[in-house]
């Protein structure tokens, strides 16, 4: 019978591709189960072989089965092994397959012999062709495992050591087994050879397996393991074979413990089959050599054994055969062949060696002036120094950053370069640095330069006090001055305003913040002030004047405010002031106080005296819950301010309910607009000679759902803030001039329309007038523009130009609420003006013993004559008022003496009837 030269039931998995070694695993679920039932099945062969329980029939059968089926089943795991592999490993576990298919196949041929011939099987048989091809297919598999070896020296040694063992093993071989083989075979020469071929391929299996476990070893300690149970199997397994020959010779054969071997070899290659996993290599890594004193011993065991075996069997007989002497003979030779290729590879491998110390040397050398360069030129001052500040070395760079010479410093304390307390903080450093071995540590001072100027550093400290080579606190010391003063420099300009030098938002918020935060103070207070008129400034004398105010203004604020508070520029022309733990209430309103009085002096930008007033809000940390909701306040009291005499007022709750209420106002709005809620009222315009009605002018009102009719000094502002005047003023043009074409129908009427200043900068205002005119259908000369001083005052050049325009369209501009404004008259003759309409309050004061208020009413009534201006009062409620108006001889006027603002219904029934009694004089 044959040998299968493999065994691979160790829990780590292996394969033969030429990767590296993979970790070990523990056995897998699906590998213990099997080696358990592989295991009984074992303990079950040894009780019924070893024992013999059921006779020698049942032994007989058992062997005949058991070890086909044991081969059988080992051909079945290595194919579906092979099946999930790839590369070498695939061909190993399928050569290994075909090897035990035909040691199966071989043996299948027992039964037929022992139980249907009932005789023995012959020899040579059909059998002994599946036995040999097993061993053929054995080899094939071993010899697919690479050996790795890189020297020619190496593999001719590794080759001789292969040889040796063969030959060794072959001698030990000849002298017990095969020469009474040959001898019992003598006459029977192809039985003969047949019977040495089975000992003769055990031995060369063996000696590639030890070649392959030795190669195993030194790449990888976890690979060794399955091939040491491999060659231990190996074993067993040829001394089955070699006692089936020997027994086979002598006619001595029988079933029984001489079959184990061949069971658990098949047993163990079927368990190695199941238990493998893919990528762990059981090839030695490329160049690797044998190095490890069991490789160098064993082809000298293997001789020492073959000497042993010789030397007892000449002991025993008194003679030694021709076989056994020529193969002492080439083992002798072999051992020095050997010698000499070990010698030689000793002598390259000191050569190597040599040269390699040469090599290392040089660069140790280079690396050590490279390092020293390093040291020497770096931006760092490297500085050794022991535990009390001792300076054991100084590298030349602190000549070039600090000034001193180096080797002045040798043996002098680190502290002399700094000041006392900064010295003690520098060796408490130290102390903490030298706590632990490697530990670093890093720390701010100022170190003196060799001029006397002091030099804030950067000290990283690092024990090396271990380390042979230094042996002691290295200090890296480098000038963090520059960088310091950068640093500093860049969050001063982050956190302050560049124009004035004040904190800006961000640090006062901070600073806000902070005080906030803090616990056991007295109130705080943040007063926010906005310049009035400084957009003026800006338009009128452009943005370098408008610097030169808010330098100029934040300067008269440092000077109102005390030293520990902060003066801060939020944006623009805002400021804030934060005043901490105040006594009382009264304090920021001196404050206040003091700021209004010292805005009352005029400022001076350009060579010009500027008045600006500035409108301060007043708030308290009182019942406020963040930095937003506190500055929120002040700037609710600065917008209340705007309208109060005294230029500041204070915060109450009920500006955060008039706020809510405009932002409810303004969401409201925006749904009129979509739900058409707005009217127009309609008050007549007579002429004062005739009584007869000429015009009306066409004033919005709000139809609200819940709050009723709503006055348009409610919400237009408001509309003008949001953006929403566009949508509203295009609604109400075009309803008025809609109207008017309709009341036209009875007689000649103008219409009057009023436009506020921020329609009249919008782009496509004109276009917007045109489009009215042509839908509605309208004569433009009857349609009236009104519009209030202001729009010569503020953008005058572009309000100029778009009043030409709107004067080529046809229609007729009125200046509403004329006399209120500071510098109307002198713009008047610039705009094409063609009505004026006088202010109310000056109506309102004139009586029968008013004479300063009708002289007044006397001069714009006489300047709209030389300008050929139509002239019309505005809110005319007695008699009295009407008959000094009509002695004065203004045109027109329009008040509640005649008729109220009123729907179109009521408008109708006045129109085309003149009022006598107007003009009756008492």
């Amino acid at each position: 019978m044959a040998l299968i030269p493999f065994w691979e039931g160790c829990p780590e998995a292996i394969s033969l591709d030429t990767g590296n070694s993979m970790p070990a695993a523990s056995p897998s679920p699906r590998f213990r189960l099997p080696a358990v039932i592989l295991t009984g099945i074992v303990g079950a062969w040894l009780l019924v072989l070893g024992f013999g329980f059921g006779g020698e029939t049942v032994s007989t059968v058992v062997s005949d089965f058991g070890l086909a089926a044991a081969a059988l089943g080992a051909a079945l795991a290595c194919a579906l092994t092979a099946r999930r592999e790839s590369g070498r490993s695939r061909t190993f576990w399928a050569l290994l397959s075909v090897s035990s298919l035909w040691w199966g196949a071989g043996q299948l041929l027992w039964p037929w012999y022992d139980f249907h011939l009932h005789r023995e099987i012959p020899l040579p048989s059909l059998a002994d062709v599946g036995y040999l091809s097993s061993i053929v297919f054995a080899i094939a598999a071993l010899a697919s495992v690479p050996i790795g070896l890189t020297t020619i020296s190496g593999r001719l040694r590794t080759l001789i050591d292969g040889f040796m063992i063969a030959a060794a093993l072959l001698v030990t071989s000849w002298v017990t087994i095969l020469d009474p083989v040959y001898k019992a075979n003598r006459d029977a020469t192809l039985a003969a050879v047949i019977t040495l071929a089975y000992p003769i391929g055990d031995v060369i299996v063996i000696t590639i397996a030890l070649h392959v476990l030795l190669r195993a070893r030194q790449a990888h300690r976890r690979a060794a393991t399955p091939l040491r149970l491999l060659t231990a199997g190996l074993f067993a397994m040829a001394v089955s074979d070699s006692g089936f020959a020997y027994t086979t010779a002598t006619g001595s054969y029988a079933p029984g413990l001489l079959d184990t071997g061949w069971f658990v070899g098949y047993v163990l290659v079927a368990l190695a089959a199941i238990g493998h996993r893919s990528g762990e290599s059981l090839a030695p890594a490329e160049g690797i050599e044998a190095t490890r004193p069991l490789g160098l011993l064993l082809p000298y065991a293997a001789v020492g054994l073959a000497i042993l075996t010789t030397s007892v069997e000449y002991v025993r007989h008194g003679y030694g055969s021709g076989f056994v002497f020529w193969a002492r003979t080439f083992l002798i030779v072999a051992m020095v062949v050997r010698q000499v290729l070990t010698l030689r590879e000793n002598l390259g491998l000191t050569k190597h060696l040599e040269s390699r110390v040469v090599e290392r040397t040089t660069e140790l050398r280079a690396s050590e002036q490279r390092f020293h360069a390093l040291v020497q030129h770096s931006s760092d001052v490297v500085t050794v120094v022991d535990l009390d500040g001792t300076i054991l070395y100084q590298s030349d760079s602190i000549q070039r950053v600090f000034g001193y010479e180096p080797e002045a410093l040798v043996g002098l304390r680190i502290g002399e370069l700094l000041d006392t307390p900064h010295e003690v903080q520098l060796l408490e450093g130290l102390w903490h640095a030298a706590g632990e071995a490697g530990r670093t540590r890093v720390v701010e001072l100022p170190v003196k330069h060799s001029d006397g100027r002091a030099c804030l550093a950067e000290i990283t400290i690092t024990n090396l006090r271990e380390n042979p080579h230094v042996g002691g606190l290295v200090l890296n010391t480098r000038d963090i001055s520059e960088r310091k003063a950068l640093e500093d420099q860049l969050v001063h300009e982050a956190f302050h305003d560049s124009l004035t030098g004040l904190a800006n938002r961000a640090l006062f918020k901070e600073r806000v913040h902070s005080v906030l935060q803090r616990r056991g103070l007295r109130e705080i207070a943040v007063l926010f002030l906005d310049l009035d008129g400084f957009k003026e400034v800006n338009d009128s004398l452009g943005h370098a004047a408008g610097d030169q105010l808010l330098v100029a203004a934040a300067a008269r604020l440092r000077i109102c405010a005390r030293a520990e508070d902060t003066v801060a520029r939020l944006g623009g022309d805002e400021f804030a002031l934060l005043i901490e733990d105040i006594a009382n209430d009264t304090e920021p309103v001196k404050l206040a106080e003091r700021i209004t009085e010292a805005f009352a002096d005029p400022f001076k930008v350009d060579g010009k005296e500027l008045h600006v007033r500035g409108s301060i809000g007043i708030a308290t940390n009182r019942d406020v819950e963040d930095v937003d909701q506190l500055l929120r306040n002040a700037d609710l009291a600065m917008y209340r301010a705007k309208g109060s005499r005294c230029g500041y007022e204070c915060y109450d709750p009920g500006m955060h309910s008039d706020l809510v209420e405009r932002l409810q106002v303004s969401s409201d709005l925006r749904d009129a607009l979509e739900q058409e809620q707005f009217v127009l009222h309609y008050q007549p315009l007579l002429s004062l000679t005739s009584g007869t009605i000429t015009g009306v002018e066409a004033l919005v009102r709000w139809q609200h759902p819940e709050r009723g009719l709503v006055p348009p000094n409610d919400f237009i502002p408001l509309a003008e803030e949001t953006g929403l005047i566009r949508p509203l003023g295009q609604w109400l043009l075009e309803e008025a001039c809609r109207q008017a074409v309709e009341w036209q129908r009875e007689g000649p009427l103008t219409m009057s329309v009023n436009i506020s200043a921020v329609q009249l900068r919008q782009p496509g205002f004109v276009e917007d007038v045109e489009g009215a005119l042509e839908r509605t259908g309208i004569d433009p000369s009857t349609l009236v523009l009104e519009m209030t001083e202001s729009v010569l005052l503020e953008h005058s050049v572009e309000n100029l130009t778009t009043l030409q325009r709107l004067k080529e369209t046809g229609v007729q501009l009125a200046l509403d609420d004329f006399g209120t404004g500071y510098s109307s008259l002198g713009y008047l003759h610039q705009f094409p003006v063609d009505i004026l309409k006088i202010d109310r309050s000056f109506v309102m004061q004139m009586g029968a013993d008013s004479s300063r208020e009708s002289e007044l009413v006397r001069t714009i009534v006489r300047m709209g004559e030389g300008l050929k201006l139509v002239t019309v009062a505005e809110g005319i409620e007695d008699h009295h008022q009407f008959l000094a108006l009509k002695r004065l001889g203004c045109d027109f006027g329009q008040g509640f003496y005649f008729a109220r603002p009123v729907p179109p219904a009521e408008i109708g029934v006045l129109l085309g009837h003149p009022v006598a009694a107007f003009a009756l004089e008492p």
